[in-house]
């Protein structure tokens, strides 16, 4: 099988696991609304939709438009450092259930997580966003769009942790 072809593969299967979490998310956003959950700071979700969006079909076109600009070594690597981050996802949306969202909503009264990856990390998810950011583009041998929305993801990151931040303070 080509890397061309893996990288495909992998792409559509990005797709398809962001469009589940879509769904999860939305559900237990309704689960926090419902218990009295307050959203905080949202303003800057509409921002971090897009550029997520953009960042996917980013590295496509810049894999149509230059071709692999890494080796495939590189592309390799990549793979398997995506591939590790959904595994360290899916962990962190187990270890918060049902209040894990892609909204920051504040139900009174829930104690913070401080188990699974929260022993070890504030916000392990971030950790993962930012290995997927460089690794997703990779495997397209993409190393513009890994450089470009890296930086955007730091700014996107600063904001989003700061209103976290804010928000988990309401928990103690």
């Amino acid at each position: 099988m080509s890397l061309d072809l893996i990288a495909g593969i992998l792409f559509l299967g990005t797709i398809v696991e962001r469009l589940f979490e879509l769904v999860v998310s939305k559900r237990n956003a309704q689960w926090s609304l419902s218990r009295g959950g307050v959203e905080v700071g949202g303003e800057h979700y509409h921002w971090m939709v897009v550029m997520h969006t953009v960042f996917l079909m980013s590295m496509v076109a810049e894999f149509l438009v230059f071709g692999a600009g890494v080796s495939a070594e590189l592309r390799y690597a990549a793979i398997a450092v995506a591939i590790i981050c959904q595994f360290m996802r899916w962990w962190i949306i187990h270890t918060l259930g049902h209040q894990w969202n892609t909204r920051v909503i504040v139900v009174s009264g829930m104690e913070r997580v401080r188990r699974g990856p929260y022993r070890f990390l504030n916000h392990p998810n971030y950790v993962v966003v930012a290995l997927e950011t460089v690794a997703l583009p990779l495997i397209f041998g993409a190393w513009r769009t890994a450089i470009i929305f890296s930086f955007l993801n730091a700014w996107m990151m600063r904001v989003r942790i700061g209103v976290e931040n804010q928000a988990l303070k309401a928990l103690r």
